[in-house]
């Protein structure tokens, strides 16, 4: 039926207000980065209510091995780093993430809450789409300023990406860590094979962007140095010094015998020696000193000298030298083969073969270019999160990187289940690595060990964070658990009852959980909570104030700190959209 004069007189009324909005929105900007906001629409399930974590017991791995327990959890990744900001808020030390690439053709799709009427079915967004670019961008902004706060101090992110949207990523980055904290831009090649779809040019180079949280002056590691020949000892601009060289330090490529002091070496590069030399099986038997255009002083001699230093005098009494052990060096900008990083075919196959022989999963990121990034980071110790985890890669290359260098890192990975992608591929890849497998020629392959834990995004309540009802406040602190326990990262259920829930670690750590709101149970709960044999014991309990009163309960249990719920919750989550 046709709209009557009154009825469109409203709609360019309602039109101009939304020409309006959007002009004024991009006139804040004067310089940078200036988009329309693209809304997200939410499933209705999840619109206006809490976000909690809850564990889906019948796919945890535990291993008593001494090894990390990775976390997986399943859901959106916006709300799985809503509940993060409360339970990893500052403890994350390297964040990777290899988002949508919005390549047109690569499946990305927008819940819009302006257009969803258009795509109703989820269509990916086209190159074609007006809003294109507006889309992605405000989907990305929103989880990297939640992922923000999630980083340490001295954390960074790493991010993926290709041309398509490389320019606006940057700017995007710049703007929510500051251009101050933009650390550079790694260019991975990334097929030697690439598809001719252009007739101007092949692209091989996909890219690596990074960002610290704040002042760090960490140097990054990269590969160690390789010496296929030896070093000179002298170069020809510095002064003349006398270094003495301990008896057995020099593997000498001359006769046993006596050679008698004097100038040796070439024309060139003559080389005074001032002592008698004896030779005998290939070493120098006497202490000896040359002069010369020397590059160390003494005392650093004596120290490379320590540390395994190889000397060697040539023929023509040239002296030369190798370190047995490089420093790494800083990683170029440019990663391949020549720092060890695969390209995406060999991932691919490798993925492939790990699921004996069957195709899961399109284009996935090679182990080795996780690995690479995350030994960056001299500390082995570190906890990694992907938030676009994909087939798993991250905690592949984690767990591999731990297994050869003994380390201890710590991976969250957060996976939307679409097409059952989390729990048959993200889990399933993982699950075997950790496991064991038979590859496609029927080899097996044995695990590395690790645990892992997995876990779906959950909603209660009735309401939004910022207006919980007392109903919404009692049922948040019900399901609570696993937010506790991971902020706490101790992530075993050893009791429930209708009262109180009980978590510990191999540490012997505990998270005690007193979530209702009568007290009928609190001294049965108190006197476990005094029982329990622990070095640290976190203990929540519910109340409607900060929880001090509770505190003298534990006053002469010095491993207790008593803390409340769910005020302390809400109170993160409200901060995400002030």
């Amino acid at each position: 039926m046709a709209e009557t004069q009154e009825e469109l007189a409203i709609r360019v009324r309602e039109l101009q207000k939304e020409v309006d909005r959007l002009h004024a929105q991009l006139k804040e900007k004067r310089f940078g980065l200036t988009w329309i906001d693209v809304p997200e629409a939410f499933e209705q399930e999840s619109e206006n209510r809490i976000p909690v974590l809850e564990e889906v017991p019948e796919l945890a791995i535990h291993n008593h091995d001494g090894k990390p327990t990775h976390i997986l959890i399943e859901g959106d990744n916006y709300h799985a780093l809503t509940c993060l900001n409360y339970t990893h808020r500052g403890k994350v030390d390297v964040i990777y993430i290899d988002p949508p690439y919005n390549t047109g053709n690569d499946g990305f799709t927008y819940r819009d809450k302006r257009y969803l009427e258009e795509y109703p079915d989820g269509t990916p967004i086209d190159k074609q789409h007006p809003l294109r670019h507006s889309a992605w961008l405000s989907f990305i902004s929103k989880r990297l300023i939640l992922a923000k706060d999630l980083l340490s101090d001295k954390g960074l992110i790493f991010i993926s990406i290709d041309e398509n949207e490389l320019a606006r990523l940057r700017l995007l980055g710049d703007d929510v860590f500051s251009p101050d904290n933009f650390v550079g831009q790694w260019n991975w090649f990334k097929s030697a094979t690439p598809p001719a779809l252009s007739k101007k040019i092949k692209r091989n180079i996909e890219y690596v962007l990074c960002w610290q949280k704040g002042h760090n002056t960490e140097t990054f590691r990269g590969v160690k140095k390789t010496s296929c020949s030896n070093d000179p000892f002298t170069k020809p601009q510095n002064s003349f010094k006398t270094l003495s060289f301990p008896k057995g330090s020099i593997t000498c490529k001359l006769d046993d015998g006596i050679y008698p002091a004097g100038t040796y070496g070439t024309e060139k590069f003559p080389n005074e020696l001032l002592d008698d030399l004896i030779v005998l099986d290939g070493k120098n038997k006497n202490e000896i000193r040359f002069k010369n255009r020397f590059i160390w002083l003494q005392e650093t001699l004596f120290e490379n000298i320590n540390k395994g230093l190889y000397i060697e005098l040539s023929k023509r009494m040239v002296l030369s030298y190798k370190r047995t052990d490089y420093a790494p060096e800083i990683p170029p900008n440019l990663i391949d083969m020549s720092v060890g990083v695969d390209t995406t075919e060999n991932a691919g196959r490798q993925l492939t073969e790990l699921f004996s022989g069957e195709k899961v999963f399109d284009y996935p990121k090679p182990i080795s270019l996780l690995q690479y990034i995350l030994h960056f980071s001299q500390n082995k110790n570190i906890t990694v999160l992907d938030f676009f985890a994909g087939s798993g890669t991250t905690m592949h290359a984690t767990m591999q990187l731990n297994a050869e260098d003994g380390g201890h890192r710590q991976c969250i990975l957060c996976q939307i289940n679409e097409a059952d992608i989390c729990k048959d591929v993200t889990y399933e890849r993982n699950r075997r690595v950790i496991q064991g497998y038979t590859d496609s020629r029927g080899n097996d392959i044995p695990g590395l060990g690790n645990s892992l834990k997995y876990y779906r995004t959950a909603f209660v309540g009735k309401n939004q964070p910022k207006a919980a009802t007392d109903d919404d406040k009692l049922t948040l602190a019900r399901k609570a658990g696993c937010l506790l326990s991971l902020a706490e990262n101790t992530l075993y259920e050893t009791e429930t009852t209708d009262y109180y829930q009980m978590f510990t670690d191999e540490r012997n750590r505990w998270t005690c959980i007193y979530f209702q709101e009568d007290y009928s149970c609190f001294e049965e709960f108190r006197k476990k909570v005094v029982g329990l044999e622990g070095r640290q014991k976190s203990v929540y309990v519910f109340c409607w104030t900060d929880g001090a009163e509770f505190a003298t309960e534990f006053e002469y249990d010095k491993e207790v700190t008593v803390k409340s719920i769910p005020q302390p919750i809400l109170d993160i989550y409200k901060s995400l959209n002030a």
